[in-house]
């Protein structure tokens, strides 16, 4: 287990299916990933950077590419989610696309890489 594990392990049943859709999509992507934390938050990271973090907070679930580029990325794909610099906010109900997530987490491993 790895500190992504341990807080999938302790969410709600909804949630952690959520959350673990991202990360399973951005594990995918990027196979080299290790278990991590980032701004005191659980994170995937990538050749030591941040790539990654979803959590849940009190009133949604936020995504964090630890990048406004990222975020730009996947934003064509995010109509009527709620968007901020470095964060995606969406609920259990409405999750992001494979194809904004994909899209949000090849930026940032582009980023990280220097492609």
């Amino acid at each position: 287990m790895g500190t992504v594990d341990d807080y999938l392990a302790g969410l709600d049943p909804d949630d952690r299916d959520a959350i673990e859709r991202v990360y399973s999509i951005a594990r995918e992507l990027v196979p080299d990933t290790e278990q991590g934390t980032s701004y005191g938050m659980p994170a995937l990271t990538y050749r030591g950077k941040p790539l990654l973090s979803v959590m849940r907070t009190k009133k949604h679930i936020g995504v964090y590419p630890f990048s406004q580029d990222a975020v730009a990325a996947a934003a064509p794909r995010l109509d009527g989610f709620d968007l901020d610099k470095g964060t995606i906010r969406f609920q259990p109900d409405t999750p992001m696309s494979d194809e904004a997530v994909r899209a949000m987490v090849s930026a940032r491993r582009d980023q990280i890489t220097g492609g």
